[in-house]
Parts: structure tokens; C-alpha cells; sequence
């Protein structure tokens, strides 16, 4: 497997949860049992890039990694490539994990799924998605669906990513906002300007999509929880027990 690396970005000025990530979920910051369950899937280091210097000292009390960026960036996509230059500034790195920090769920062999598409040379940034099972989810704008072309069993070639409702007949998939680049890829996409279609549908990798970037995406059982509000966040606690 070429040289991997994991990073999570993790930033305190959250709207709808501020300070999400040191959240208490079972005795632990959230943003820790974030970065456990990297470490866990065992594809390279995983590290903290973070704006704050109380995440970075959670981080480093728990024994893990983490590195300050700038407070600026508009996306998680350009903190993470500003951490990976910091960390990898001979550039040994081949693929980049970008996981959200915000995914306490999340299950490592999930994350590892998302490396498996980039073993085809043609691809250049591939992620994960699972199918809808709820009907609700079907004409929720806050669900991400992804359209695409079956390559391969457990794994689409996207064609589309919108919020719009699913049509047509099934299976429709629920995108998982997780990432695996190529490091060419990660630093072309950061360098590119907003698509007309990103900022339509307010998703970033419409504009990898838009400049001609290829996305496959791996399937896998089921959606993690992601915490992004007060319900959401005693949800995981129930989850995690605490």
C-alpha cells in the first residue's frame, strides 16, 4: 500500500454546536474517539489539524497528534492540506484520509474502505456511501445522494452529487462525507476556484468533479452518525454510552 496518512480537521466555530469537538461523549472529547477510530483502522498515522490550541492539548493529554493550521480556511479540504505540507514537507506521502471530526461512529474498516478505489491508477479522490433505507431520507436536502456507474462490486464510478430528491428507481446511496486523495489531487483541488455548481449545491466536490477530477466511491452497510447539533450529539453519547 503506498505511504498513507489520516487527518482529521477539527475546528472550534461550529454554528449550530460551538466547541463541538471537546464535546463530552463518555469521559472523552469527541474529537478523540474521532481520532481512536483512525488509529484503529491502521492505514497510516492519523493526526489532528486543528485551529484551536485547547483541541490541539486535548489531543495531545489523550496521547494522540495534532497540528495548528490557520483559523481561515474555508474548508476542511485546505486545513488538511495545509497540515499534510507541515507534517510531510518531502512530500513521502502518497494518499491522503481526510475524516471528519465530527464522525465519533465511525467504523475503522470503513475508513479503510475508502482507500480500496484508489487502487485503480485512474482514479483520483474516492469516498464512501451507503444505501437509503429510510424514505424520509430520499427527499431530505440535508442527505447528500451520489449517482453513479457500478466499476466493480461494492463500488461506483459518481456521476452526480446533489441534495435534490432521489428519482427513478433504486437503489439510491447516501454520500458519506469522507475522503481518500491522491496527494496530486488533494493540492490541485485546494488550488482550484469554487465551481458554479458547488456553490449551487453547496458541495465541494462538485468541484473536483466540474474540472474533470474522477471520484469512485466504495459502499459500505451504513451511515455513521455525524454530530452537528445538541440531539445529534446526546444521540452519540447514548451510542457510546455516556
Amino acid at each position: 500500500m503506498p505511504h498513507a496518512i489520516i487527518l482529521i480537521p477539527a475546528r472550534m466555530a461550529s454554528t449550530r454546536l460551538p466547541g463541538k469537538p471537546l464535546a463530552d461523549i463518555a469521559g472523552l472529547p469527541m474529537i478523540v474517539h474521532v481520532l481512536r477510530r483512525a488509529a484503529a483502522a491502521h492505514i497510516g498515522e492519523a493526526v489532528v489539524a486543528t485551529d484551536s490550541k485547547a483541541v490541539m492539548a486535548a489531543v495531545e493529554k489523550s496521547g494522540g497528534r495534532a497540528v495548528m493550521t490557520r483559523s481561515d480556511h474555508v474548508s476542511g479540504s485546505d486545513r488538511i492540506y495545509e497540515a499534510l505540507e507541515a507534517l510531510d514537507p518531502e512530500h513521502s506521502v502518497e494518499l491522503v484520509v481526510n475524516v471528519q471530526g465530527d464522525l465519533p461512529t465511525i467504523a475503522p474498516a470503513d475508513i479503510r474502505a475508502a482507500l480500496e478505489p484508489l487502487a485503480d491508477r485512474h482514479v483520483d479522490i474516492a469516498t464512501l456511501a451507503a444505501e437509503i433505507k429510510d424514505p424520509s431520507d430520499l427527499t431530505n436536502p440535508n442527505v447528500v445522494k451520489v449517482k453513479g456507474k457500478q466499476v466493480a462490486p461494492g463500488r461506483l464510478h459518481a456521476t452526480a452529487f446533489t441534495r435534490a430528491n432521489a428519482e427513478g428507481p433504486g437503489p439510491h446511496y447516501h454520500h458519506i462525507g469522507l475522503y481518500t486523495y491522491r496527494r496530486a489531487a488533494l493540492e490541485r483541488f485546494v488550488k482550484l476556484p469554487p465551481s458554479a455548481n458547488e456553490q449551487r449545491e453547496r458541495l465541494e466536490q462538485l468541484r473536483a468533479m466540474d474540472n474533470g477530477m474522477r471520484i469512485d466511491v466504495a459502499l459500505v452497510k451504513s451511515v455513521p452518525l455525524g454530530v452537528d447539533t445538541p440531539e445529534e450529539l446526546a444521540k452519540a453519547r447514548k451510542l457510546l454510552g455516556g
